[in-house]
């Protein structure tokens, strides 16, 4: 009697859980760039989750995948759910793009995945959850366009967070159609191998591969290891799971928000009243999206 309620009780917080988790990421970022170059950083925190995630799986007995089709597409999902799209946002970010420019780029990811949700995994959007996809791009707008100022942000980080903006949403449509059933242990393990394997690829290429191992790094390390990578990320495979893409993807409009409050209420960030009104006007949105 009581199983179902709990189940009910799980997957009512997880949306509001994953927002509030992916948020803290952003705040991780920053603390931990200036003591590693984006690509060695982002190895270290991949190298570090898949072997945490490979010795959870070994004691608590896993299935791993039987085909080897079944690890290529679980591996192709995090290259671009994991490896290209945190590592163009990293990378952007270290370029100098500002927080308000990336947020904009990135946040168009609800919309772009609906798009391809309806061309490819054939899911149908109503007359009012379209409405609510535009009205959560108008109030991410409104939230990140305080400090907004294109001229001040080097191109090829725009280019970054574009490559990120597509990786996100087209990984989110990969994962839905081809990795929907896998074990988030050992399918997350795999995913985090393969990113890590391309992350380590371009670091040893292009960085020196110092790190500064100062507390506030192992601090933004440790918590990106383990509550963005394990905690938020097994949510989000959850929901994708268990609901349909576009609508899952629709509660990335509620980030820049959320970390906007964090900002507010940690930091003592100004919060403007457009932003404000942007928050709303996001929320809003979203509940279009998710209810109808």
């Amino acid at each position: 009697m009581n199983t179902p309620k709990q189940n009910f009780n799980l997957y009512t917080f997880a949306p509001g859980l994953f927002v509030v988790l992916w948020a803290t990421g952003f705040i991780g970022a920053k603390a931990g760039l200036p003591y590693a170059e984006p690509f060695t950083f982002l190895t270290w925190r991949f190298y570090i989750v898949a072997t945490l995630l490979f010795l959870i799986a070994l004691l608590t007995k896993a299935p791993f995948p039987k085909r080897a089709t079944d690890y290529i597409h679980i591996a192709v999902a995090g290259l671009l759910v994991q490896g290209i799209y945190l590592g163009g946002v990293f990378a952007a970010i270290s370029l100098g793009v500002s927080a308000s420019v990336s947020a904009i780029i990135v946040g168009v990811q609800p919309l772009l995945t609906a798009l391809l949700a309806v061309r490819v995994l054939g899911e149908k959007l109503k007359p009012l959850q379209w409405l609510g996809f535009i009205m959560g791009l108008f109030g991410l707008i409104l939230v990140v366009t305080r400090e907004f100022n294109w001229q001040a942000d080097d191109m090829f980080g725009l280019v970054l967070c574009t490559a990120s903006l597509v990786a996100i949403a087209v990984g989110t449509i990969y994962q839905k159609k081809y990795c929907a059933n896998l074990d988030l242990r050992s399918g997350s393990m795999i995913q985090f191998l393969a990113a890590g394997t391309m992350t380590l690829v371009i670091a040893l290429l292009f960085e020196q591969r110092e790190v500064i191992w100062s507390s506030e790094f192992i601090f933004a390390l440790t918590w990106l290891c383990l509550v963005l990578s394990v905690g938020a990320i097994s949510l989000f495979f959850i929901l994708i799971r268990r609901g349909e893409a576009s609508r899952v993807a629709a509660l990335f409009y509620l980030v820049p928000p959320v970390t906007t409050l964090m900002a507010w209420a940690f930091f003592g960030e100004v919060l403007q009243p457009l932003a404000i009104v942007g928050m709303i006007l996001s929320a809003a949105g979203v509940a279009l999206v998710v209810k109808e």
